[in-house]
């Protein structure tokens, strides 16, 4: 078993923070609005303190909907199905830290409401910007072994109840990077993502499995 806990180095796009607010390539965006995100990016960047966790387990059985990655194990279809296509899964959690997330409270009780609109979205970017650094990390040591790796998956997602959030952080063995869950499985700073990426040799088609395309849901927000 491989464990890592360590801080990552993560930069802000004015893109991806414009997504986050709802708008869209090509949407035209008032200037006002492109400069206080550019603000707000500024100043907001000492709030983020990004850090993260993994442990990379073997995948060593499925049956049914039940995956057995040693002294821990996982239910749900999906879940399962990714664990019938790994070798191995990397468990992480990944969070900027609860600084950002006090900012939004204290603008909001100010009643500037677009300034915390606006610093929340920098935080979602952020945190989405460290589960992608934590990807590419799990991506280079699956690599040196000649594996490839599967999207990320979390707890709450597809048929994946929340609950096993308890599970994600047993498998880290005290290695959470900060994080606490609370008795709803919620995490603590709510700016932080967890889940599962499966690893496995090249060709075995992991790297482009996607669960969507046997799930009956085509509304899903989720969809790959």
């Amino acid at each position: 078993m491989l464990a890592v806990e360590e801080r990552i180095d993560i930069k802000v796009e004015q893109e991806s923070v414009l997504r986050y607010l709802g708008y869209r390539a090509g949407r035209k965006v008032p200037k006002r609005i492109v400069s206080l995100v550019d603000r707000h990016i500024q100043d907001t960047s000492r709030m983020i303190e990004p850090k993260h966790s993994f442990v990379i387990k073997n995948a060593e059985r499925v049956e049914g909907d039940t995956a057995f990655l040693g002294d821990v194990t996982f239910q749900g279809t999906v879940v399962a199905q990714l664990m019938r296509r790994s070798r191995k899964a990397a468990i992480f959690a990944v969070t900027i830290g609860g600084s950002l997330e006090g900012e939004v409270g204290k603008l909001a009780d100010r009643g500037r409401i677009l300034d915390a609109a606006i610093v929340d979205a920098v935080g979602s970017a952020a945190t989405e910007n460290a589960a992608n650094a934590v990807h590419d990390r799990v991506r280079k040591i699956a690599g040196a072994q000649g594996l490839g790796t599967s999207a990320r998956f979390s707890p709450g997602y597809c048929d994946w109840d929340i609950e096993q959030q308890e599970m994600v952080f047993r498998a880290m063995e005290g290695r959470s990077a900060g994080i606490r869950l609370t008795d709803a499985c919620l995490m603590v700073p709510r700016k932080s993502v967890s889940g599962i990426i499966g690893m496995s040799p090249h060709g075995d088609g992991l790297e482009k499995w996607s669960p969507c395309r046997t799930c009956e849901r085509p509304d899903c927000v989720g969809r790959r």
